[in-house]
């Protein structure tokens, strides 16, 4: 373009000029490229909006008309002008399109600007396909904002507030989601092969690849779960463009996920004796997309921020809305044997499969063991473990051996943990007591009660043919030894069942008065049921200092110790409380020097004439 000319578009006046004469006649088409070629996300906001405008009320009137992208290309031997207007005009509306893509990903656009072109995106999206869902816009839309190197949180809760809410836009959300994330693990499984063929045992790290997995997880995560459908109703079905035949048949490539719906010409809905879709068939359609939507995502290496949050809001924002929740099986597992924090997160996730969907997981409760750790006292996510961990050890069907050294791992933590965790501890062990009735020989054992003499001696005799892995009942054979094993890992070799909660009498004298007020109620018969009622782990499991030291002052006391003094105090401590330590400043302790020396040189003699007198 010509410097002149460009100064002239590059006006409001200009651009309205060009605008208005596109829209009277044809002779003036050449002015179609100029207008889009400010359609940038380098040109001031007012210009771009007002080439959107024209742009777009020149477009609509022609869709129907235009031949589709997936189109041959233009014959040039074609002698139909008609023809070779039409594919002139649909690929500047594929640029046109594009263009208002890359305004609306671009850090520089404004919030305003990007609402306005996002709504002229999806308008182009509804009616671009002869009124039906034009999902190759909408994959193209989306494929910009996965692979954008900016931040895209502004563009996707625009897309959330505004369209995630019809059927139709999350639907194809879900398809194009799914290929993206498969495209992007058969990159991660070829840059592995490549690696390992050059010797790396390891996949290359990839910054990038980091960057769209959690783009990918910004969409995944906005759209709207479906609640909506788990009772149907008709208003609630709202669709954005004329979609719902296109949800309720059945696709005949179900199982070829590279072709899925994303051709205009795949989009045509069967007939149907009745324009309105069954909730029930749409609901069975978003599901599945969702499932292969969210197993597709979670095969990726995710990055361990995007990790933790799936980790956490998986039990509740995925799983029930799953076909098959089992599916997730693979994943929580391995998250789970991974350890630390991230078991801790995995748990809410593995105890709904566990629970509600019969999963099997063996050696679940020695993973579980493990995790009773001090800092998990200090975990993020520490209330909500605690509460699975009391849920996980409800079951009465649980061996002695095992809920005894649950009982003796976290007696032991007693001594160590701050006062509020103390306090959790106290209520789960509580509730263990109380549903075990089999290991509340804990609570009080003495070795000269002639049953322990009698074990003793037969488990003396038989001590060469037990293994010591046994976790049979064998009381202390020595006074002042205790058989528990603090740092055995697998609850069947801890000997908890040889051992005694004698920590439980020690923190009877905890400095925190509610800690040691509290445990007292381990000193109760807890085998009596109907005498007792098991804690709320929940009212404790997210306990602090200041919640116990207010939870204190507002304590109301009946009786109240107080301190009589015959002489007001001087100071904080007597001589007589701290004996060989002095609490006084240099400056008074020589000036008490002086004095007592001048008293003795003056008064010294006096006292000896008194002795030597008659």
């Amino acid at each position: 373009m010509a410097p002149k000319l460009k100064m002239k578009v590059c006006s409001l006046s200009g651009v309205k000029t060009l605008g208005l004469q596109l829209l009277s006649s044809r002779d003036y088409i050449n002015n179609l490229p100029r207008l889009l070629s400010i359609v940038s996300p380098t040109y001031p906001p007012n210009l771009v909006l007002e080439c959107l405008l024209f742009l777009q009320s020149f477009f609509l009137p022609l869709l129907p008309d235009l031949p589709s992208s997936s189109s041959s290309p233009l014959d040039i031997s074609s002698h139909d002008p008609q023809l070779i207007y039409r594919a002139w005009v649909r690929l500047k509306f594929d640029d046109f399109i594009k263009s208002l893509i890359d305004v609306f990903v671009s850090p520089q656009s404004d919030e305003t600007l990007k609402e306005v072109v996002l709504d002229a995106i999806m308008e182009f999206v509804k009616v671009a396909n002869g009124g039906k869902f034009s999902s190759s816009i909408y994959h193209k839309l989306l494929h910009s904002i996965v692979h954008s190197s900016d931040a895209v949180l502004l563009g996707v809760e625009l897309l959330s507030s505004k369209y995630f809410r019809y059927m139709d836009v999350r639907y194809f959300t879900y398809i194009s989601l799914g290929r993206f994330a498969r495209t992007l693990e058969g990159k991660v499984i070829s840059d592995f092969k490549m690696a390992k063929e050059d010797g790396i045992n390891e996949s290359p790290l990839n910054p990038s690849l980091d960057h769209v997995i959690c783009n990918l997880y910004c969409i995944i995560s906005h759209v709207f779960p479906l609640e909506s459908l788990e009772k149907p109703s008709r208003p609630s079905i709202e669709m954005w463009s004329e979609s719902a035949g296109v949800l309720s048949r059945e696709c005949d490539h179900e199982h070829h996920p590279e072709e899925v719906d994303l051709n205009d010409n795949q989009l045509k809905p069967e007939k149907h004796n009745s324009n309105v879709t069954s909730a029930d068939a749409i609901a069975k359609k978003m599901k599945s997309k969702l499932t292969k939507a969210w197993i597709s995502y979670l095969r990726l290496p995710l990055p361990l921020d995007v990790y933790k949050e799936v980790l956490v809001n998986l039990h509740q924002a995925v799983i029930p809305h799953l076909t098959k929740p089992n599916m997730l099986c693979d994943f929580l597992t391995r998250s789970f044997d991974v350890g630390g924090v991230i078991s801790v997160m995995a748990l809410s996730g593995l105890h709904v499969l566990m629970t509600q969907h019969g999963l099997d997981y063996p050696n679940f409760y020695e993973k579980l063991y493990a995790l009773l750790v001090p800092s998990i006292f200090m975990a993020k996510h520490r209330a909500k473990f605690f509460q699975l961990l009391d849920s996980c050890l409800k079951s009465p069907l649980l061996p002695a051996y095992l809920a005894a050294s649950f009982v003796k791992k976290l007696s032991r933590l007693l001594l160590s943990v701050s006062p509020s965790g103390a306090l959790v501890i106290i209520a789960l062990i509580h509730n263990l007591l109380r549903r075990h009735p089999s290991i509340n020989c804990l609570v009080h054992r003495e070795d000269g009660d002639e049953e322990g003499k009698d074990e003793s001696k037969t488990n003396t005799v038989i001590s060469d043919k037990i293994d010591d892995s046994k976790t049979s009942a064998m009381p202390c054979q020595k006074s002042g030894i205790d058989h528990f094993n603090n740092g055995e890992t697998n609850p069947k070799k801890s000997m908890a069942m040889s051992s005694s909660l004698w920590e439980m009498d020690t923190i009877l004298q905890h400095y925190c008065p509610p800690v040691s007020r509290f445990a007292l109620s381990l000193g109760t018969d807890l085998t009596v049921r109907a005498r007792t009622s098991e804690m709320k782990v929940e009212d404790y499991s997210s306990g602090s200092y200041a919640t116990v030291f207010g939870e204190e002052i507002r304590r109301r006391v009946k009786q109240v110790p107080l301190a009589f003094y015959k002489a007001t105090p001087s100071s904080l401590f007597s001589e007589t409380d701290s004996a060989g330590w002095n609490f006084k400043l240099e400056a008074e302790i020589a000036q008490e020097i002086n004095e007592r020396d001048i008293s003795e040189h003056f008064y010294s003699p006096a006292k000896r004439q008194r002795k030597d007198g008659p």
